[in-house]
């Protein structure tokens, strides 16, 4: 077996990109990036999903690479491949009528587009195929081309179109749809759209979804190219059906095919996610301790890695944390958002890292849905630790007022109207309080007309005293019963304001 798998490795080592795409497409893998992405991406996929069918398939697209025989084409594509995706067969009659009708002209031998495979959608589950893929073929020299084809609906698909349910009103669940991508028999394709296009069916222009403005200077407008749905244009009887595909000729191939589909919603494919992709916790713990290990070549030793709660989609807080299986980060995404964003708007785009994203690795993250529910709304990030669990993070702010509650030291309180407290006497002998207890207390009263004896022994003195209030209360400043006192010392100087000057200081 070692030496299978030597060999296997060795064959993925020469193939060309083309035949790289076509082994991670028919093992459900991404086969978009350089080829030493490529490359890499087959080697990993060898090596730990081994097996007789995956051998059987490296051997088949290496002897399509280096035929034994002479009468092997080398750009023929392997009969045994699986591909794991919908097969697009359909009636003999329907491929006749397909070739026979493209552009009004007989062509009773199919063209090589019916090889072309298209790429499963989300949102849409094939039911029947009306016309297969069948190639766009130019009549003369201009840049502007019209193609045709025809197809008829049976009794059963009209019934089922008129009887499903309503998506949107005038939208309903059962469609027929209109699809386009590059002429290629390898690997599947993904919907493309020609220069200039436009679609007439039974005389009728219909809706082709437009381009997307781009906020980005320099950066080109985007076009999405999903399919084009020709329902309200139909009879949904027995009469032939004519499309006309208005195209713009500019060297590249293209090939068009009609379906019967059932649409779906983001609601529904959330659904299908809650059912059949859910990692359990220990999983996912487990996941945490393999990229925690410890590993002696490196020179920095990760002890924890910090997962946000937000989603980078919304800015939010996490509802159902989703992310792909075959990404590197734990960062998770909102499931519901990002499955109503790809309705919109198609990219299957993971929103971290800008990596594809189809729907069909989406996985829903156990152990961050139990940590959103123990966790409190302020909460908005989480650090992993190397043994599996986890430790929420506070806002920095947060932790300096957590701080500032338990570290504040208690100070004592200086009452600065007590005498001597912090080395400055607030008043003369005639108003402090060590005089006489009955006639201190009317003196300062009789001297500054506003202050009075604060329940700690302080004195407060009202410094918006106004000259009126100096004129009502004088007469009571002059007649003072602290004589004695006022005989032995010199008289204090006042202000405009019947109070001593050393009151107002303080520190």
């Amino acid at each position: 077996m070692a030496a299978e798998l030597v060999e296997a490795m060795n064959m993925v080592k020469s193939f060309r990109v083309s035949d790289l795409q076509t082994l991670l497409a028919s093992m459900g893998r991404s086969k978009s990036g350089l080829k030493q992405d490529l490359v890499g991406r087959a080697l990993r996929l060898v090596q730990t999903e081994y097996s007789p069918e995956l051998l059987k398939n490296v051997r088949q697209l290496y002897e399509s690479r280096f035929p034994k025989t002479s009468g092997w084409l080398a750009a023929r594509r392997p009969e045994g491949v699986p591909v794991p995706y919908s097969s697009l067969s359909s009636s003999p009659t329907a491929t006749s009528q397909g070739a026979d009708y493209l552009n009004g002209i007989s062509k009773p031998i199919p063209t090589p587009a019916a090889e072309v495979k298209l790429v499963p959608l989300p949102f849409y589950q094939t039911l029947e195929t009306l016309l297969p893929p069948t190639e766009l073929i130019a009549q003369n020299n201009e840049k502007l081309q019209d193609s045709q084809c025809i197809f008829e609906l049976t009794p059963n698909q009209a019934d089922q179109i008129r009887n499903a349910s309503e998506l949107r009103p005038g939208i309903r669940s059962i469609q027929v749809v209109l699809r386009i991508c590059y002429t290629d028999s390898i690997g599947v394709q993904e919907d493309q759209y020609p220069p200039n296009i436009a679609v007439k069916v039974n005389q009728s222009y219909c809706h082709v979804p437009g381009y997307y403005p781009s906020n980005k200077p320099g950066v080109e407008p985007r076009r999405p190219c999903r399919p084009v749905n020709i329902t309200p244009w139909l009879h949904l009887s027995n009469v032939t059906n004519r499309v006309t595909i208005t195209w713009g000729n500019f060297g590249k191939r293209y090939s068009v095919a009609v379906y019967l589909v059932r649409v779906f919603t983001a609601a529904d494919l959330f659904s299908q996610l809650k059912l059949c992709s859910v990692e359990s916790a220990e999983r996912c713990r487990e996941r945490i301790q393999d990229k925690l290990r410890f590993d002696p070549e490196s020179e920095i030793a990760t002890t924890g890695l910090r997962v946000s709660l937000i989603c980078p989609l919304v800015k939010m807080r996490l509802g159902v944390p989703c992310r792909v299986l075959t990404c590197a980060h734990l960062q998770c995404f909102d499931a519901v958002f990002f499955l109503q964003m790809n309705e919109k708007k198609p990219t299957w785009t993971c929103p971290v890292c800008d990596k594809p994203a189809p729907f069909e690795l989406l996985t829903i993250d156990g152990l961050l849905s139990e940590i959103l529910k123990e966790t409190s709304e302020d909460i908005e990030e989480i650090e992993y630790l190397t043994d599996g669990s986890w430790r929420p993070i506070r806002d920095d702010k947060e932790r300096d007022r957590e701080r500032e509650r338990s570290n504040t030291p208690e100070y004592p309180v200086v009452d600065i109207c007590i005498p001597e407290a912090n080395g400055h006497s607030p008043a003369h002998s005639s108003t402090s309080l060590t005089g006489k207890s009955g006639s201190g207390s009317a003196g300062m009263a009789g001297v500054t007309g506003g202050a009075a004896v604060a329940p700690g022994g302080g004195v407060v003195v009202d410094l918006t005293l106004d000259s009126s209030s100096e004129e009502e209360g004088g007469g009571a400043g002059g007649d003072s019963e602290d004589t004695e006192d006022s005989a032995d010392s010199p008289a204090p100087k006042r202000g405009r304001y019947n109070y001593d000057k050393d009151l107002v200081t303080a520190y």
